[in-house]
This record gives C-alpha cells, structure tokens and sequence, in this order.
C-alpha cells in the first residue's frame, strides 16, 4: 500500500531531518511554511513592558509518499531527527494514499515512486 506522511516540525528542524531523509535514501518531499499551534496554544512574548500572546507559531509541514515497507523507518528517522523534547517538536500523520501517477511518463501507483526514493528498490525487483 502507498501511504502519505504529513509531518508538522519546527522550522529550525527542516535541514536535519531532510539530511536524515537523504541518508536513507528518500529524496522526494514536499515542504511548506504553515502556522499553527498545538496543545501549547501558543507562547507568551514580553516586548517594551507589554505581554503579547503569538497563538500562531511558525512551523514546517513535510509531505513524503511511500510505500509501507519504509513507513517504519521513516516515521523514526523524522521523530529522531525532529525531536527536542520541548512542546511544540511536532506531530506526524499518516494517510492512505489511493493512486498515484506521473505525469510526465504516465506510470502509475509503485513505478510512479520508483525514482522518488520512496519506493523500497528490493520489494519493486
């Protein structure tokens, strides 16, 4: 099965966990700058003697399309790579993917990936 992995991380955790991606061979990714917040709501800021509220903090969202043989081990990569400890590290869900196709070429579902590094290279032997 295809899966989709959207990962929410902070943005100072971007070129690690993308180097860490690399080095187990997944190359295709999306990125996008988002704003949100999770269970911290927020933080506190103080400027010039005033207190202030920043309830929409800066974030990465992370999109990798794969299939199920390295869903594992990507999942661990990125928590491993993305983790501080500290609220706000992040979350990271996983989708079904139900088709896929390349545009250029017309392959579909696991051949679509092949060149993506999503694809484990000995399950499509």
């Amino acid at each position: 099965m295809i899966r989709k992995i959207e990962a929410i991380i902070r943005e100072d955790a971007l070129s690690e966990v993308k180097d860490a991606l690399h080095a187990i061979g997944i190359r295709g990714m999306n990125v996008f700058e988002i704003r949100g917040h999770g269970r911290q709501g927020g933080v506190e800021m103080a400027w010039r003697g005033t207190t202030y509220r920043l309830d929409l903090l800066p974030k990465i969202q992370l999109n990798v399309i794969l299939d199920d043989e390295n869903l594992d081990r990507v999942i661990d990569t990125i928590v491993k790579t993305a983790r501080t400890g500290e609220e706000g590290d992040g979350i990271i869900f996983v989708y079904p993917v139900e088709k896929v196709f390349r545009i250029r070429t017309g392959e579909r579902d696991l051949e679509a990936l092949a060149d993506h590094g999503a694809v484990n290279q000995k399950a499509r032997a």
